[in-house]
């Protein structure tokens, strides 16, 4: 089997000039690839949307061959649009959704079933007999992650129980499982390569994160047989090259991280104590813990952060179900908006929310709260509420829902004896409204960071092939490129936003009263 390693840098001669990295960045609902220029700055992109397959209530799936489709004509396209042929690119790096599940034929490439999408929720009652059974402890331990059908372990057994020959096949080394970056390196290496790295292993919750190994006991737990395992590279390795026909000649691939960790990674949060939040259509926040494995006591996974060598490096994440999403219900549940540009202007209207509270807990709440039955709530409506300010309390719910995530973690930090985080780096889709972010400052009491290149994410994946193949010479290098657009600075006085936050958990202790 392909082990990998790290790249020759032979012929990569260090300097910026002419030199360009492609990201390609498999989301939830689209596919993605970014040609960048060495010092990290956008030079072509295209996009394509995917399909959402939805069976049944609670399941969620994606065409895996659609999955490949839309994302080698992005790479296709923005090659083409750059103007440039594949020798003139350095090297690859993928990123993806993390958790969700494929499993495919070895021998003729094709899965046996659609991809079980990470948000998918038929896994859940094997996590409510494995919590029976009393192993959360030993699976947060070794995984750093809490039992629940989010991760890939129960969507594995799922498709072992359930389709037709599926266990058999697996016992005989027939068959092979994949996240989705995983999905991608067999098919642009022709099948050359089974392979995935450290922070998508992460999320398997079968994946030792202290040895960066599959773990021997928790795949016989779930009954999985580890000849389906892919091999585990650092995120900045040799994953081979991609097959001469796919893109006009060979390009080596030489990065693969989850979309967070990539994320955490193209904001150059590279020490202990640094972290970013992504504003999409949930919020995920991520603070790097350095090598420490850090339990978390305040509703919080442990996972591996992307590595450049074979040292583990760790993060503490959080998520927020809906972040962007309750702007989309402005628009399209209340009508408050025909787009959702609209919404700072509405809500700038107003010079506050007039003590509304919305609490958008329309699938439950997340981290730290983890209230699956929650409901949405809406608080503190007199006769002088306006859609203005059921608008801006929508908006700052946002950053009330990040700010509850960030104590969280610096009361984790101050119990391990760390210092808290002196500044939020910011990006995702909802980090461009000015207005929401110095909220998040005013709440947090420290600086909130807009970067000048906001699509982290596949700057991250673009950033550990360029490590791999020597265009970066270390991650010193990446930080010096690294620069912000805007720097908001809190202005709110201490009293009033531990007023306002205690106001946020009242209405919090509202919407998930039984």
């Amino acid at each position: 089997m392909h082990r990998g390693g790290r790249l020759n840098s032979a012929g990569c001669a260090k300097g910026f000039q002419m030199t360009y990295l492609l990201a390609l960045d498999q989301g939830t609902s689209s596919s993605r690839s970014i040609v960048f220029d060495g010092q990290g700055r956008i030079v072509a992109q295209a996009q394509q949307e995917l399909p959402q397959i939805y069976p049944r209530p609670g399941w969620v799936e994606h065409d895996p061959m659609e999955i490949w489709r839309t994302q080698l004509a992005t790479a296709q396209e923005a090659l083409a649009r750059a103007g440039l042929k594949a020798g003139d690119i350095r090297a690859l790096g993928i990123t993806n959704q993390r958790e969700t599940t494929v499993l495919w034929n070895r021998k003729t490439g094709q899965p046996i079933h659609h991809a079980i999408v990470w948000q998918d929720r038929r896994g859940e009652p094997v996590c409510a007999q494995l919590r029976e059974q009393g192993h959360a402890a030993l699976i947060q331990q070794r995984t750093g992650l809490l039992i629940d059908s989010y991760f890939s372990a129960t969507k594995i057994k799922w498709l072992l129980d359930n389709v037709a020959g599926a266990r058999e096949q697996a016992q005989r080394g027939e068959l092979a499982f994949g996240t989705i970056d995983s999905w991608l390196v067999w098919q642009l290496t022709g099948g050359q390569v089974h392979a995935t790295d450290v922070s998508n292993a992460s999320r398997t919750m079968l994946f030792n994160v202290h040895s960066n190994q599959w773990d021997g006991e928790l795949l016989a737990l779930l009954g999985i047989p580890k000849e389906l395992m892919p091999a585990v590279l650092p995120s900045s390795a040799e994953y081979g090259s991609t097959q001469p026909g796919l893109l006009g000649g060979a390009i080596r691939i030489g990065g693969v991280a989850g979309d967070q960790q990539a994320a955490l990674f193209g904001q150059a949060c590279f020490k202990a104590g640094m972290a970013k939040n992504t504003y999409g259509t949930g919020c995920f926040m991520l603070m790097h813990t350095g090598p420490v494995f850090q339990t978390s006591s305040n509703g919080l996974l442990t996972t591996s952060a992307a590595q450049v060598t074979a040292r583990t490096e760790f993060a503490i994440e959080g998520s927020v179900f809906v972040g962007g999403a309750v702007v989309q219900w402005l628009r399209d549940g209340l009508h408050a908006i025909k787009g959702s540009g609209e919404v700072q202007a509405l809500a700038q209207s107003v010079p506050d929310s007039g003590g509304v509270m919305v609490v958008p807990a329309f699938t439950g709440l997340g981290a730290p709260y983890w209230k699956p039955d929650a409901r949405g709530t809406i608080t503190g409506l007199t006769r002088g509420t306006t859609v203005a300010h059921i608008a801006r309390a929508a908006l700052e719910s946002i950053a009330y829902q990040s700010s509850a995530l960030l104590q969280a973690m610096g009361r984790d930090a101050v119990a391990a004896g760390a210092a808290p985080v002196s500044e939020l780096r910011v990006d995702g889709g909802a980090c461009v409204n000015d207005l929401l972010m110095q909220f998040q400052a005013d709440l947090l009491g420290i600086p909130v960071v807009r970067p000048a290149v906001t699509e982290t994410t596949a700057l991250g994946a673009a950033y550990l092939a360029g490590l791999a193949c020597g265009v970066y010479g270390s991650t010193d290098e990446l930080a010096a490129l690294w620069q912000s657009e805007r720097r908001f600075l809190p202005t709110l006085e201490r009293a009033r936003a531990a007023e306002l936050m205690d106001q946020w958990e009242h209405a919090v202790r509202q919407a998930t009263a039984a």
